[in-house]
């Protein structure tokens, strides 16, 4: 596909280039061939080939240089007249053609492919590639770009890649306009690059994101892949072949809504581990149980309303075309006039869910509700990002943007792997654990949600570890847990999990000997990360932690201190 470009325009040029050869052959042999005169207008031989290629190479392109070997005879005149205009009409011809050229479509095509390519081949650190640039996709980008993460970026619609460069972004990210169920574009996107480190699909188009997932298994199974899926039976079938990671978000949402119905710790616990860094810790939702109405019987709805009939809630649904969504047993409208909500006992009820795929229609839902009970719980379906700022006007109990949960399980997952497994454990406690564990996270992180992050107990990933454990040494897992800077004191992080091998522990206690190749998942302050990280990368630090003595840092004063130690033993 790179080649497109320069075979597009061999072929177009090929007969303006012969054209123009064939000229300056013509010519020249002319004037290889004519006789001149000398001052005294005696007959000379005819031009040399060397100034006769001289000759017509300035006239040709209208330069109008006057050296010439001699003066021209009438008949060299004559046919350097005849030179001028065809020469300069061959060329008026080739650059025409040229021009023409690069405004077809497909040569501006194939000129933005080979440049993208060329970036592509230049990434010398891990990338992932992102296919489709919708909402879903610009937000997991923005949020990958702030964690320095670098990514290729490819989507069906050449608007969506337009917009990438208006982005306020820390790095300009390699984008172009490609179908992601051709292999060709993931291959021209870096699917064969040895720095690619995974695809995530993410087009609003199911069969566009099996097509890519396919494509990775078959041409490189070690990747992981990821995708985003809108039914339930486009995720068993990617999930059938291997496809690491598939999330529904209308699924995931109404899951979560069941969650703070039945288990609302476990749902707290859920929204302080995902929830931005820094922010205000969120307060439990404690949606009420009784009657709800659910506006919309789409994807969405049928999601919410399976799961709230399974949560034990009783649902009134109401739906335009219950003809179109299989809805038998439904009050005919759309909710946002307040007759039919009337009609779906919105006096009685005690929860609402706006839920249709128009943002304006469920605004419009839930404030008629409003008016005609107050007390209602309230869930807006937004599916626009740009309409964020009127749902946040409105302030429901909860907004859903499908957009943004598919994005922030993926940014999960990215960054830290270990959550998703560790919140996967956790669905089998029940709330009296998790209320204990968001307890021991409240006393550390001061009422702000906590930063989460995973340490690799490996040479790249935790150096120092590594070394002493290599070297013999025990650690342990509370070794990690101290602050260096400040004797015995304990660092304000809590330890979720140690994964070794693929048995998880759950909550480890700090008497945990490490070994290498653990997996260890923390969460806590900001300030706590970065007081750990000298013990995990300095062996002074680690050592001082240890041992509470100073010790050389160098791997050769290491080996050193470790020599004399053996003689003095001696």
């Amino acid at each position: 596909m790179p080649q497109s470009a320069l075979f597009l325009i061999l072929r177009r040029m090929r007969a303006p280039l012969i054209t123009l050869i064939v000229c300056y052959a013509v010519a020249l042999l002319g004037m290889t061939l004519i006789p001149g005169v000398d001052a005294d207008g005696r007959p000379t031989a005819p031009m040399s080939f060397f100034h006769a290629f001289y000759f017509v190479s300035y006239t040709a392109t209208t330069i109008g240089f006057g050296e010439v070997p001699a003066t021209f005879s009438d008949a060299q005149r004559a046919w350097a007249t005849f030179t001028i205009y065809l020469t300069v009409i061959a060329w008026l011809y080739g650059i025409g053609t040229i021009l023409a050229l690069l405004r077809e479509p497909a040569m501006q095509r194939a000129i933005r492919a080979s440049r993208f390519a060329r970036r592509v081949r230049r990434l010398r650190q891990p990338f992932h590639i992102v296919a489709g640039c919708g909402e879903t996709g610009t937000l997991l980008l923005s949020a990958l770009d702030l964690q320095g993460r670098r990514c290729v970026a490819i989507d069906i619609d050449g608007e969506r890649i337009a917009e990438l460069d208006l982005m306020d972004l820390r790095r300009d990210i390699p984008a172009l306009a490609a179908d992601a169920r051709l292999p060709e574009s993931l291959i021209l996107a870096g699917l064969r690059h040895r720095r690619c480190a995974g695809v995530i699909a993410l087009t609003n188009d199911d069969q566009a994101n099996l097509a890519a997932a396919v494509t990775v298994k078959l041409l490189r199974p070690e990747l992981p892949v990821m995708c985003r899926a809108d039914t339930l039976d486009t995720a068993a079938n990617m999930a059938s072949f291997g496809t690491e990671e598939v999330v529904i978000a209308f699924e995931s949402f109404a899951e979560h809504l069941a969650m703070a119905l039945n288990n609302p710790g476990q749902h707290l616990l859920y929204r302080w581990l995902t929830g931005v860094p820094g922010e205000p810790l969120p307060q439990p939702l404690e949606p009420p149980t009784g009657d709800w109405i659910v506006c919309g019987y789409g994807r969405f709805g049928k999601a919410v309303a399976r799961r709230l009939r399974q949560a034990g809630v009783r649902i009134t649904v109401i739906e335009a075309r219950p003809e179109a969504t299989g809805c038998d047993d439904c009050i005919v409208g759309r909710g946002t006039e307040a007759a039919t909500l009337i009609d779906a006992g919105i006096e009685r009820a005690v929860g609402i869910v706006a839920g249709t795929d128009d943002d304006i229609n469920n605004l419009s839902i839930v404030m008629t509700a409003r008016q005609l009970n107050p007390n209602l719980f309230m869930v807006a379906r937004q599916n626009r990002h740009a309409n964020g700022e009127l749902f946040a006007r409105f302030a429901a109990d909860i907004t859903m943007q499908p957009a943004g949960i598919v994005a922030r399980e993926y940014l999960s997952l990215l960054t830290t792997p270990l959550l998703a497994r560790f919140l996967a454990h956790t669905r089998a406690r029940d709330d009296a654990w998790a209320d204990e564990l968001i307890s021991r996270i409240a006393a550390v992180v001061n009422d702000t949600v906590p930063e989460v992050w995973d340490v690799d107990i490996s040479h790249r990933r935790c150096e120092a570890v590594w070394h002493a454990l290599r070297d013999g040494q025990a650690v342990r897992l509370g070794d990690l847990l101290r602050d260096p800077a400040a004797g015995d004191a304990m660092l304000a992080c809590v330890p979720l999990m140690l994964e070794r091998g693929h048995e998880p522990i759950v909550l480890p206690d700090g008497e945990v000997n490490l070994r290498s190749g653990d997996r260890l998942l923390f969460c806590g302050a900001p300030q706590a990360r970065r007081a750990q990280a000298p013990v995990l990368h300095d062996y002074k630090e680690l050592t001082y932690v240890l041992t509470g003595r100073d010790a050389p840092g160098g791997t050769v004063w290491r080996w050193w201190a470790a020599r004399r130690n053996v003689r003095r033993g001696g």
